[in-house]
């Protein structure tokens, strides 16, 4: 039985004050006990957040890691044994917006996730699609192209200490989301490509459902058989909403 995961990426936004508010609000949600959940804030607020949610059943994850596996000559990177070292247990790659915007490779999502395991934090290694490449008819070549990059370099039993994330590019910030029938196509067919090589690894991996997921939508979504949880966006910014859809996931 896979355990879920809901995880709140909070992108670029916060202020000191204002992730002491959402972070005040958190700890007053009725969180599942079968549903583990990691947040994600912006570098700067990865401090304040372990300071105020040690004790609690909240974990902290980064945004993203350094292709390096360690701490030198780096500007403006920072390693993932760093991250480890400031109380994080997980690290996003391959996140859409950064490789679309800031242009990185599969290759470069390897050395992330591979440097992400070296440190001993769980990769969340995110794949999707544009809306381009799923109107012609590319979503399921796109996905696996992504999954295949780390399966490749790695094995199959890398993922057996990381997590994924199904992430439509399409659907992020955008108030779209795929349907469930949509997601499940998908999060079916990455199982089925993890399966060809290792049917344990593949049984047990978590696939997560990212783009635009809310308490509206979540406890269909997560009614899927092979969606195992959520990559939250914009909803995670708001105690409310995201501890809603935590208990969501505990349905």
């Amino acid at each position: 039985m896979r355990r879920p995961l809901v995880a709140g990426n909070w992108k670029m936004n916060g202020t000191r004050a204002s992730v002491a508010e959402l972070l005040d609000g958190l700890r007053q949600e009725e969180i599942p006990a079968g549903v583990e959940v990691v947040v994600f804030p912006s570098l700067i607020h990865v401090a304040q957040a372990v300071s105020e949610l040690a004790g609690r059943s909240i974990g902290v994850g980064a945004q993203d890691c350094a292709i390096e596996q360690q701490p030198g000559a780096l500007t403006g990177e920072v390693a993932a044994c760093q991250l480890r070292d400031a109380g994080c247990s997980m690290v996003l790659v391959g996140h859409s917006e950064r490789r679309l915007i800031l242009g990185e490779a599969d290759a470069v999502v390897v050395c992330k996730f591979v440097a992400a395991q070296t440190a001993g934090l769980v990769p969340v290694l995110c794949v999707g699609e544009t809306l381009e490449q799923r109107e012609s008819g590319q979503t399921l070549e796109v996905v696996a192209r992504q999954v295949a990059a780390v399966l490749d370099a790695c094995g199959a039993q890398s993922l057996a200490g990381a997590v994924l994330a199904y992430e439509p590019v399409w659907a992020i910030g955008t108030g779209l989301t795929a349907s469930p029938g949509q997601a499940q196509e998908v999060h079916a067919a990455i199982r089925a490509q993890v399966a060809r090589l290792d049917e344990v690894v593949a049984g047990g991996l978590r696939i997560l459902y990212g783009g635009s997921v809310k308490a509206a939508n979540a406890a269909e979504l997560f009614a899927m058989p092979d969606i195992d949880g959520g990559l939250v966006g914009g909803a995670s910014l708001n105690a409310n909403e995201f501890g809603a859809i935590c208990r969501a996931a505990g349905n």
